[in-house]
């Protein structure tokens, strides 16, 4: 098997195995019992939630039929552009928008709003070419976990401020 890509969302550009082109996967390298693919059970919150069991990839897998995807979350507009050729929605500089995936793995940007209540973010969002991706920079957002429970074991002797 030649060098595995990273771990991270991908979307298939050629089938392998029982894996079809055109699907939104996870790509986890280090699996049990190998390397596989995870397909999206559900979205929450315009995110991928991914099943927890995967597809292992054959032992004659090429990489190349992934196409890496910029990760899921949060990001500023960096230049104008529009979804597409057609031009139904255009993004001015400096707007704060999410971008998620559809199950075949194509962008979809969603531009949230701020109201009395807070910000909301939409359930429908705007289809994007690949080639516009480039006009986004990530925004850096602390998470939580999302109610599970989050090991905050510390080493020995440590001390945090």
């Amino acid at each position: 098997m030649s060098e595995l890509p990273p771990c991270g969302i991908y979307r298939t550009v050629k089938a392998f195995g029982t894996v079809e082109a055109g699907r939104l996967v996870y790509f986890h390298n280090h699996g049990n019992p190998g390397p596989g693919v995870y397909f999206p059970e559900k979205w929450n919150h315009n995110r991928a939630q991914f099943s927890e069991n995967g597809t292992t990839v054959p032992t004659d897998f090429d990489p190349k039929v992934l196409s890496p995807l910029p990760a899921e979350g949060f990001y500023r507009v960096t230049a104008s552009f529009y979804c597409c050729e057609k031009q139904c929605a255009k993004f001015e500089p400096d707007a704060f928008v999410q971008l998620g995936y559809n199950g075949a793995g194509k962008a979809l940007v969603f531009v949230p709003e701020l109201g009395p209540t807070g910000i909301t973010i939409p359930e429908r969002g705007s289809m994007v070419d690949d080639n516009q991706l480039k006009n986004l920079s990530a925004l850096k957002m602390p998470e939580r976990d999302g109610g599970q429970k989050m090991d905050l074991s510390l080493p020995r002797g440590m001390i945090v401020h």
